[in-house]
């Protein structure tokens, strides 16, 4: 199975899975998504693997949503139920990543933004590059963060820190998100991937059953209530996109200036 974006390797019990669109942002397109969640689906059935490690391009991880892709600008004008579908290629990614009975671990390299972030506290561990760093600029779009992300960012990070990097738009770099609890690891730049692979192989050593078990019933014990109190923020993400001070929020990301918002 191949993907225009997206490389997968396996050795042994660990397997690699690289997305990379070959620009400064690698940023998530609708195809990218789409694909994200195939690659997801596909280890499904595979009983071979322990512990999968995510990664972006070697000098960024993603740069989020990609406000410039066409089908995305389309989905958000579509009739109401064909935008709900398209809406839910987010979340429905990452809950695929999260519900991998393989133990995931994220190599972050540059930028990691918006639904980028939504992805990494979907898997288990983070492993950071010394200069990488977290950003949740959706608030200043006139957004939601939505994709499920606000419950696992606050069972990493507790309520206060979740709001500063929500609410605040706070560029958290390495040390802190280590500090915060955000990343498990820091690496030298450039180094991310090769310390995500050694923490992939220390799990892959451990007898299989039992590791996919415990990630199971800590994943069960710590989730339990997450969809049932962000299930609707997908459709919030909707009304959001509808309002004035979103369109003035992006075009003044589009016109690089300081957006006015007037709550309408």
């Amino acid at each position: 199975m191949s993907w225009k974006d997206i490389e997968v390797q396996r050795t042994g019990r660990v397997a690699v899975a690289r997305f990379d669109r070959s620009d400064n942002l690698n940023a998530l397109s609708l195809d990218l998504m789409r694909d994200l969640l195939e690659v997801a689906r596909s280890f499904e059935q595979d009983i071979e693997t322990t512990a999968v490690v995510l990664t972006g391009s070697a000098h960024t991880f993603t740069a989020g949503l990609d406000l410039r892709d066409p089908k995305i600008l389309e989905a958000m004008n579509a009739p109401l139920g064909t935008r709900r579908h398209l809406v839910g290629f987010g979340p429905k990614m990452c809950r695929a990543w999260e519900e991998l009975q393989q133990i995931t671990i994220v190599a972050i390299e540059g930028h990691c933004v918006g639904g980028g972030v939504s992805l990494a506290v979907s898997c288990d561990f983070r492993v950071m590059g010394s200069g990488a760093f977290f950003r949740v600029p959706e608030l200043e779009l006139g957004m939601n963060m939505s994709w499920q992300t606000l419950p696992r960012l606050v069972h990493l990070v507790g309520p206060a820190r979740a709001k500063r990097i929500v609410l605040l738009a706070e560029r958290i770099d390495a040390e802190a998100a280590s500090n915060w609890g955000l990343a498990d690891e820091i690496a030298e730049d450039g180094s991310a991937l090769n310390r995500a692979l050694e923490l992939a192989q220390r799990i892959a050593d451990l007898p299989p059953l039992p590791a996919k078990m415990t990630k199971q019933s800590i994943n069960a014990i710590a989730n339990a209530l997450d969809n049932s109190i962000s299930y609707m923020d997908a459709d919030q993400f909707m009304l959001c996109h509808m309002t004035q001070d979103h369109a003035e929020a992006i075009a003044a990301f589009l016109e690089k200036r300081k957006p006015a918002f007037k709550g309408r």
